[in-house]
């Protein structure tokens, strides 16, 4: 485990994303340490006379062999054996720079040739960046590149120190380009991470707290709409058969809360019918309720938002109407039940207006009207009114 904690300093989990890039960068090691090797086989040969017989074999098959096994761990679901094994890819690669004094034997080689080493320290930096900090990773690429040109020196036989500051000074910011670029992916799917991991957190606290709403507006719902409702309707003299039917299906609702009934119950014909004429009463009591329903065709249960959804507009529309159409004026509400879908019209005989003359600021119509069941799946509004000709809100609703 120390071991392990030693070559990967850095975090070993990560999310979706940074794993993603994680093996992209492993492959992309493997195939680039493939590739050198393939290229610099002629340079290895050329120099392994120079070394111990020993220095060579074991020297490249730890570099390479351990610059393979990221990308071949890649693929496996479980991603610390391919971090770990890039962790050891970039500490052999400082292991065998710093093991050639004690194999190099000479002579000196040519001005225009270099140690096999000294032609990827980039590679195994890139290595590092997918498990060490940054600051760890930088210092591998200046550790890497000083000694292995410090190698390059010594091994050529130079002696005017001034030329080797430049060759350190070349490989470094050479080496850096594309070290940069694999810190600031890693970086990226780090934030990326991050970033998606507060946003599901965010999107979970408003699903509670939506949910929340939900089921508050729900219990408002039952007690304004059919508890008040039933009350204000006995309170005004309705008849015995309405305010009954109303009071059957309150207890009933009631019911359902206590059986912990969701949200998303559905109502029957019955209570639908209920519930917009308590919203009619509620609006206004001097409207006249009407229901058309098909004999030949059962309507199925609907969704209880879509009869509160219908309900609040409803109420809005008579309450538009008391409030523009003028005194004296006629109001009825017909509910139109069929096999898949529900139409209420509200209807007045007043003043009407020029829809085009509503003042933007006024949104009883546009927002607690129209916009409200163009947000209903399957909602649908629209009012039909002109000066002096009444108005009509129709609004409608098909299962789908």
């Amino acid at each position: 485990m120390e071991f392990r904690k030693l070559l990967c300093p850095g975090d070993l989990g990560g999310g979706e994303n940074t794993l993603r890039l994680t093996r992209m960068f492993a492959r992309f090691i493997s195939v680039g340490y493939l590739a050198y090797l393939a290229i610099l086989l002629p340079s290895i040969n050329m120099l392994a006379p120079r070394m111990d017989s020993w220095w060579t074999p074991v020297t490249v098959a730890l570099v390479f062999g351990s610059g393979l096994l990221p990308g071949a761990l890649s693929f496996r679901s479980d991603p610390t054996p391919m971090r770990v094994t890039s962790g050891v890819a970039a500490a052999l690669f400082l292991v065998a720079a710093a093991s050639w004094p004690l194999a190099w034997n000479g002579p000196d080689i040519g001005d225009d040739d270099g140690v096999w080493l000294a032609f990827f320290p980039g590679v195994a930096s890139i290595a590092a960046v997918i498990v060490w900090p940054t600051v760890y990773v930088f210092g591998h690429l200046v550790i890497g590149c000083v000694a292995v040109q410090v190698i390059n020196f010594v091994a050529r036989g130079e002696t005017d120190v001034g030329l080797l500051a430049p060759e350190i000074m070349f490989a470094i910011m050479f080496c850096t380009l594309f070290v940069g670029g694999g810190v600031m992916a890693m970086r990226t799917g780090r934030l990326l991470d991050s970033t998606t991991e507060t946003t599901y957190a965010a999107a979970a606290v408003a699903a509670a707290g939506h949910a929340r709403t939900v089921e508050r507006e729900r219990f408002d719902a039952l007690i304004h709409d059919s508890v008040l409702s039933t009350f204000l309707i006995a309170s005004r003299g309705q008849p015995k058969e309405v305010v009954g039917a109303m009071a059957t299906t309150a207890l009933a609702e009631l019911d359902n809360i206590r059986a912990e009934a969701v949200p998303d119950q559905q109502f029957s014909a019955t209570e639908a019918i209920n519930h917009l004429r308590a919203a009619s009463v509620e609006a206004d009591d001097t409207a006249m309720f009407r229901v058309l329903q098909e004999r030949d065709h059962k309507t199925a249960d609907i969704p209880a938002d879509v009869i509160r959804t219908m309900g609040s507009a409803l109420s809005e529309a008579l309450r538009n109407s008391r409030l523009h159409a003028g005194p004296n004026t006629t109001r009825t509400v017909d509910a139109n039940l069929t096999e898949t879908g529900l139409g209420v019209v509200v209807a007045d005989d007043g003043a009407g207006f020029d829809p085009a003359s509503v003042a933007p600021h006024r949104l009883g119509i546009a927002v607690s009207i129209v916009g409200r069941l163009s947000n209903l799946p399957g909602g649908s509004a629209h009012v039909d009114t002109r000066p002096g000709s009444g108005t009509r809100v129709y609004l409608g609703w098909e299962a789908r």
